[in-house]
């Protein structure tokens, strides 16, 4: 994952404050169904799990996409709790 896109990386992330919220794009597979990158989002929650975080709320958007065999584009915002 790449943390230094602004999209993905939240300066609140590991530092004790009681809500963090991350954006990671989906993208999905042109044949086929499902995601392309489930192990990305995985990631990112496993990230947050190991700093003190829960996953609240999950909101997806479609982004609609990029290019001719990109396939389409799903934002989801995860919204992360501290656990106290």
């Amino acid at each position: 994952m790449n943390y230094e896109d602004s999209s993905t990386f939240s300066t609140a992330s590991g530092q004790n404050l009681q809500y963090v919220v991350l954006q990671v794009t989906l993208k999905e597979k042109f044949f086929g169904t499902g995601s392309g990158n489930l192990t990305e989002l995985e990631k990112c929650i496993n990230d947050q799990a190991s700093k003190g975080y829960r996953l609240h709320t999950i909101t997806t958007s479609n982004g609609g996409s990029k290019g001719l065999m990109g396939g389409d584009r799903i934002q989801a915002t995860l919204v992360f709790e501290k656990i106290v």
